[in-house]
């Protein structure tokens, strides 16, 4: 993509309504657009970083055995009705009326849908156990949201929900998704640290909230040191197989969001050297709730016993939209955005130090169509503008590799090469730049 032709509405100043950090990167760079109160539109930009982590979300669930299906936003209100959530949920559920004056709602989770579906459809405890997850856009109308997509109204969810004949199986199903967090999080280079948690209007009651630890953290956390050093299950997790011991490593010492913390028990477990009292961001949320939904709304399925069992059900969150904003709050400098690779909106920053010279325009398509070829996204700044331009643009968006083509090096035959992360730069041949960004 050249640059020149792309829709990048840089600001060069920091937005005054940006209280946090990502939110005040995110709009300089171009990423986002607040379009009233908690509601923005995604930008080109903006919205590769966010198609870049939902895919790893997706293969993360997909590899976990979820199957993906996609559910209206728009929800009849009998559903909730009929599981007597529809008056306790809040003012923060937006009630509307269609034009036959129907009670419907957006969704702001989908807990009643997915078992209507269920039980529309599943009759056995041979179909068991069963994981259906979709990625949609949710609404909820917070009393005042803040921090840009960190806490906003509208907002990208995965939401998955389990269903199994017993407690037993249920507890494996939540396993398997407790992994596939940590593995999910991970691959977007992000420590994430579960914690026991409230399970709040979900209901249930076993909860755990995922927590990336930083300053400008919505909460307050509370954990043992070691944790954050833990080891997540490498590519040949198998999750056939008993889970348990995986999760006890992350369980088993203490780890406890405000809401939840004891400060005797914190006490006596940790020691005073390893305790760790922080702020975080919640990054995925994951609820084992039994029978709370599948009892009223009647979601049974005949057991080999040949009587009837409402299934148990567990429902596991995570907000891609926040979780863009997480990664930047987890990784940022002076200049701008750092993106990890897995989440970047493009793979490499082309730089052509000279636009319009011959010599450099040859050299940067060559090397723009190499790495187009060998699989990489690249953003070409092909623009006329100065350098010092071109390198504030780069590190605000902060992309991976920035390849430097300059008529100075050229005349050797050689180019620059910068990884974001580090600052590290190297003067190459163009034969050893592309080796280097491709693999090859």
């Amino acid at each position: 993509m050249r640059l020149s032709r792309y829709f990048l509405p840089i600001l060069k100043e920091d937005p005054k309504e940006a209280e946090i950090v990502s939110h005040r990167l995110m709009l300089r760079a171009g990423m986002i657009r607040q379009e009233s109160a908690g509601i923005y539109a995604w930008l080109p930009l903006g919205k590769r970083a966010l198609d870049k982590v939902s895919e790893i979300v997706r293969q993360e669930q997909n590899r976990a055995g979820a199957i993906e299906l996609m559910m209206p936003t728009i929800q009849p209100a009998d559903l909730w009705v009929e599981s007597g959530r529809y008056n306790d949920y809040g003012r923060e559920m937006l009630r509307i009326r269609d034009r036959h004056d129907r009670a419907m709602l957006f969704g702001p989770t989908n807990e009643e849908m997915i078992t209507e579906i269920f039980r529309a459809s599943v009759r056995s405890y041979k179909d068991l156990p069963l994981n259906l997850y979709h990625i949609q856009w949710k609404f909820r109308d917070e009393v005042r949201p803040r921090f840009g997509v960190m806490r906003s109204r509208e907002f990208l969810m995965k939401d998955a929900y389990s269903f199994d004949l017993d407690k037993e199986g249920a507890r494996h199903s939540y396993n398997r998704m407790f992994v596939a967090y940590l593995r999910t999080f991970t691959r977007l280079g992000l420590t994430a640290i579960p914690m026991r948690a409230e399970s709040g209007p979900i209901g249930g009651d076993m909860s755990h909230e995922f927590i990336i630890l930083a300053s400008t953290g919505e909460s307050q956390v509370f954990c043992h040191k070691d944790i954050l050093s833990e080891r997540v299950p490498d590519e040949k997790v198998d999750y056939e197989s008993d889970l348990t011991s995986v999760i006890e490593a992350f369980t088993s010492r203490y780890a406890a969001t405000e809401e939840m913390h004891d400060q005797a028990t914190f006490e006596a477990e940790v020691p005073e050297d390893l305790r760790v009292e922080a702020r975080g961001i919640e990054v995925g949320h994951i609820f084992y709730f039994g029978t709370k939904y599948s009892e009223p709304m009647k979601a049974f399925v005949a057991g080999p016993d040949g009587q009837d069992h409402a299934v148990h059900m567990g429902s596991y969150g995570i907000g891609p939209t926040r979780l863009v904003a997480a990664i930047i709050e987890a990784s940022h400098d002076d200049d701008g955005i750092i993106w990890p690779d897995a989440a970047a909106p493009f793979d490499v920053g082309l730089i052509n130090l000279k636009s319009g010279a011959p010599e450099t325009d040859e050299a940067c398509i060559s090397l723009y169509e190499a790495l187009e070829g060998a699989g990489k996204d690249v953003l070409y700044d092909d623009r006329d503008e100065r350098a010092g331009a071109k390198f504030a643009t780069n590190d605000l968006i902060g992309l991976p590799w920035q390849l430097i083509v300059g008529p100075r090096g050229l005349q050797d035959g050689q180019v620059e090469l910068k990884r974001r992360q580090t600052g590290e730069r190297e003067t190459l041949s163009l034969e050893s730049a592309l080796a280097r960004l491709t693999g090859g």
